[in-house]
């Protein structure tokens, strides 16, 4: 078993949570079950996956982990686009937000 607080990608995926978080709060009051939480859910799924594959024995599951976890970036990554497009968010902010997670 590994420590998920020993990986840099743990951290840098817990900050996009948080950012995710904050960008998020501004958004309408009727996107709070749309894409408020789509978002939300997202962002917390990449930082809880790979925890839980650290908590697995063995490569192969933290490996398959790490893949479910790709897969909610990716997710996020057209969550974010949507935004934009709905003009939801800058993307100027947009583009920070990710660069620096």
């Amino acid at each position: 078993m590994k420590n998920f607080r020993d990986l840099y990608v743990w951290h840098k995926s817990h900050a996009l949570t948080l950012e995710c978080y904050k960008l998020t709060r501004d958004f309408p009051k009727h996107e709070l079950y749309g894409i408020t939480s789509q978002m939300r859910r997202c962002a917390a799924s990449i930082a809880a996956n790979i925890a839980e594959g650290c908590g697995k024995r063995g490569n192969g599951d933290f490996q398959r982990f790490l893949g479910i976890a790709a897969g909610s970036a990716s997710e996020l990554e057209y969550h974010f686009l949507l935004a934009r497009d709905l003009e939801l968010i800058l993307p100027v902010s947009m583009t920070l937000s990710i660069r620096q997670c």
